[in-house]
């Protein structure tokens, strides 16, 4: 299974569904807050190619997006199959 990423913040309720999503999918992961690490937020955008919102999530290397797209991902079947490689 490829480590899971997430860069959240503290305050944000799309992170907390991110999160509840995974959570319920029993997979673990890293969360990166970026209130609590402010100097993470810069490797957060490098990674996210110039993406400053969070949640960013990554699955191994791979770049999911936010919060609609894990979503998106979850509602089309892919990942289940993404989670489990």
């Amino acid at each position: 299974m490829h480590p899971i990423e997430i860069y959240t913040s503290s305050t944000c309720g799309y992170c907390f569904a991110a999160k509840r999503l995974l959570n319920q999918k029993g997979v673990s992961y890293a969360e990166i807050n970026i209130q609590m690490e402010p100097e993470r937020r810069a490797e957060m955008i490098t990674r996210a190619a110039g993406q400053s919102s969070v949640p960013q999530i990554f699955i191994g290397t791979q770049h999911i997006g936010g919060c609609d797209q894990l979503f998106n991902l979850e509602r089309s079947g892919k990942l289940d199959a993404m989670l489990a490689a």
